[in-house]
């Protein structure tokens, strides 16, 4: 009778990061071992690893469910095909309001600035492409944040917050009812909390019920007033976007960032 191949190191990791595909629950690193047919000591041993790297995250009760790093993979999976076709809908908006436009996904903690249109007009360049920049002090960063669950929220809000100016609100209170506030209406506003003399706008790019990315404006704090006139444009070009992102024949309707 032949001998069954060794399972290889990577293969043991995956099957144990299979072993949630088929649980709505945690599982304790019994329950992983079971699911896995490993033994309990290479079980341990390997779910140390994943938890450090952040594919695993370590509950109160020592059980385990997937890291958030995982999470942000998966965001980022399509981001290349997803950056490709919402490039042309970007620069219609930009034609249309001739104004900064920029879009952010979420990574960690920061908004990722993954594609950015701008003009030569008097307004400093904060945000660049590849450029990562806090949630909180963001219009494309409080969409974002306002997404996900209250978990994660209130993790981000438990920790040290910067204050890249002197208006910046860091106030926890302030920024829940903010975060309400944008799950409410559908979109942000910030006035110099980034950068001083600048505000924006933003919306979520909502796709199948997932806000896969935002979609920001960027104009001088001078002109703040002028930002609402503004999000009818951007709110149009994001219902195309989330359109042209949805596969055919699984359309449903979309809600504001949940």
């Amino acid at each position: 009778m032949a001998k069954e191949p060794e399972v290889s190191v990577t293969g043991r990791l995956l099957s144990i990061l299979g072993s949630f595909e088929a649980s709505a629950r945690p599982l304790t690193i019994a329950q992983i071992a079971e699911k896995t047919g490993l033994p309990v000591s290479t079980t341990y041993r390997m779910v140390g690893d994943l938890e450090q790297w952040g594919a695993l995250a370590r509950n109160a009760d020592g059980s385990f469910q997937v890291g958030v790093r995982i999470w942000e993979l998966a965001q980022h999976a399509s981001l290349s095909q997803r950056e490709h076709v919402v490039r042309p809908f970007l620069q219609d908006l930009f034609d249309l309001v001739h104004e900064n436009v920029h879009m952010a996904v979420r990574q960690g903690a920061n908004a990722l600035y993954v594609d950015k249109i701008y003009g030569s007009r008097k307004l400093p360049i904060v945000s660049r492409i590849g450029s990562r920049l806090p949630l909180h002090a963001t219009a494309v960063g409080r969409v974002l944040l306002a997404a996900e669950p209250p978990w994660f929220q209130r993790a981000y809000l438990d920790k040290k917050l910067i204050a890249p100016t002197a208006k910046t609100t860091l106030e926890r209170e302030a920024l829940e009812i903010e975060l309400r506030s944008v799950i409410r209406q559908g979109y942000a506003v910030t006035v110099e909390q980034m950068r001083l003399g600048a505000s924006s706008i933003a919306v979520p790019i909502v796709v199948n019920g997932e806000t896969v990315a935002s979609v920001g404006i960027v104009l001088e704090s001078a002109r703040a007033d002028e930002l609402q006139k503004l999000l009818p444009f951007l709110k149009g070009t994001v219902d195309r976007i989330q359109h042209a992102l949805t596969p055919s024949g699984k359309r449903r309707p979309q809600v504001n960032v949940r």
